[in-house]
This record gives C-alpha cells, sequence and structure tokens, in this order.
C-alpha cells in the first residue's frame, strides 16, 4: 500500500505459505514470480499445481508458454498431465 516499504522476502513468505494451503491464486502468483526470476523449472511446477486446482488463468500461461517457445526443452509430457489434471479439476466442480 502507500507509505509501506516494500518487503519481497515477507512477501514470498506469505504467497508461499497461502500456495502450501492451498490457494491456487497463490500458486498462479509463485509462478509467475519464478517466471519472472527465469527458474522455469519452478514455475512450471507451480502453474502445474495450480492447473491441478482448477486455476484457468494457470493452465492459460502454461499453454501459452509451450506454444511460444519459452519452454522448448520441457516434454510435452508435462503439459498433457497438467491439462488432464486441470479438466479433472473443472470436471469435479
Amino acid at each position: 500500500g502507500k507509505g509501506v516499504e516494500k518487503d519481497e522476502k515477507k512477501e514470498l513468505y506469505h504467497m508461499e505459505e497461502a500456495a502450501i494451503g492451498g490457494h491456487p491464486d497463490a500458486r498462479y502468483n509463485l509462478a509467475c514470480y519464478e517466471g519472472r526470476k527465469r527458474r522455469h523449472d519452478r514455475a512450471v511446477k507451480h502453474f502445474s499445481i495450480a492447473a491441478a486446482q482448477g486455476f484457468d488463468e494457470s493452465i492459460k500461461l502454461l499453454l501459452t508458454m509451450f506454444t511460444d517457445g519459452r519452454l522448448v526443452n520441457y516434454s510435452k509430457d508435462i503439459l498433457a498431465a497438467a491439462l488432464r489434471a486441470y479438466q479433472a479439476a473443472v470436471d469435479a466442480t
């Protein structure tokens, strides 16, 4: 907020705690953070977990990353597994 010093370590800690607690939006935010840091392995894992929780934006961004070549070194099996998990989560709701 305004007038408050930003503490990235504390922000990351709380995002991780929320993600561990099952909040898919926090998991998605962690994935975006890791992606910005160019830690694609971690980003893919977080996106996949959020997708398995039925989080739409996560599967969309994961698909985009595969199609635009950012994840060229990754197996399409990872994407297929994320898509299956996402569909199962959506079907369960």
